[in-house]
């Protein structure tokens, strides 16, 4: 599984967020961008799409990675 966290720290804001983004196969042949959210040190939200190819998740994890940095999110770590 390739997996991404990223962070967005502004304490003047009160904002202490993170946000995980990672692609894995199914049991069923298909292909899981699975994205987590929320705040640093609480549960967050989960969402999973599927995809009939790995391209077509890569391509969706692509276009999500390329905008959160204009939301302020910094990559922490990349596995």
């Amino acid at each position: 599984m390739s997996l991404t966290y990223l962070q967005k720290r502004r304490p003047d804001a009160k904002q202490m967020r993170f946000y995980t983004i990672g692609i894995t196969p199914t049991l069923f042949g298909d292909w899981a961008l699975i994205r987590e959210w929320g705040r640093i040190g609480q549960a967050g939200t989960v969402r999973e799409t599927w995809f009939d190819d790995r391209d077509e998740a890569e391509q969706v994890r692509g276009l999500l990675l390329r905008q959160k940095p204009r939301k302020a999110y910094v990559p922490v770590a990349s596995a």
